[in-house]
């Protein structure tokens, strides 16, 4: 069962999920009795760790990411235990913004979400060179990211149509969809349902290609490719 407030006068064990959380809510959690076990994803603690690591050496520190996802809201947690200066940056116009207090902070430091893009790390970065002093940059897009979306670039280029198969919640997956549209006409996708809008689209594709998100479970790739064939 999901909660989002604990229940008085209970006990039992609570999950972290891989996303992660802030380190009050878990002591919160310790603290009302309940046991706690932390599934935050290896690659995630690394983010907040490289995150504490900059406040604590009185960087002004840069989140990469969307603000409202719950992996961010952690790393930014887990930041702010040791300094004020901790910033969501989901684009260039929230970097736009920052730029007086940079040029005053003089040192910034970068981590970026898991499941970001590599492309928002390079512009974010080749816009802070002329405005600071002292850049410190972590690169913490997760390998499998990085490597699912290298692959899926070689098959869209060879492919007139990319049908990206997953939650359209989930991050990773659709960055890879805008990834592949900038290459190739693409379609996102949740479930093998979803096909059935497209159907003139798919039947006028010569080669089509299919990736999916980390968090695809494979009986859907599975039934979404079993559907293609059908058409």
């Amino acid at each position: 069962m999901t909660v989002e407030e604990l229940p008085e006068n209970e006990t039992g064990i609570c999950v972290v999920r891989s996303h992660g959380m802030a380190p009050q809510k878990i002591k919160e959690i310790t603290d009302k009795g309940f046991e706690v076990v932390d599934l935050t994803c290896l690659d995630v603690k690394k983010v907040q760790q490289k995150a504490v690591q900059l406040a604590q050496e009185g960087f002004l520190v840069l989140i990469l990411g969307k603000p409202e996802h719950p992996e961010v809201v952690a790393i930014k947690a887990n930041a702010q235990m040791y300094s004020e200066n901790v910033f969501v940056i989901p684009d260039i116009n929230a970097l736009n913004l920052l730029k007086e207090r940079i040029k005053e902070h003089k040192k910034v430091g970068v981590v970026i979400q898991t499941t970001q893009k590599l492309e928002l790390l390079q512009e974010i970065v080749n816009n802070l060179i002329p405005i600071s002093a002292e850049i410190k940059v972590f690169n913490t897009i997760c390998k499998s990211t990085t490597m699912r979306q290298q692959e899926a670039r070689k098959l869209a280029e060879k492919s007139d149509l990319m049908i990206v198969v997953g939650s359209k919640k989930s991050a990773n997956t659709t960055h890879l969809a805008e990834i592949l549209s900038d290459i190739t006409k693409t379609l996102h996708i949740e479930t093998r349902e979803d096909l059935v809008k497209y159907k003139n689209i798919i039947e006028n594709s010569e080669n089509i290609g299919i990736a999916a998100g980390a968090s695809t479970p494979d009986n859907i790739i599975n039934d979404v490719i079993s559907e293609l064939e059908k058409i």
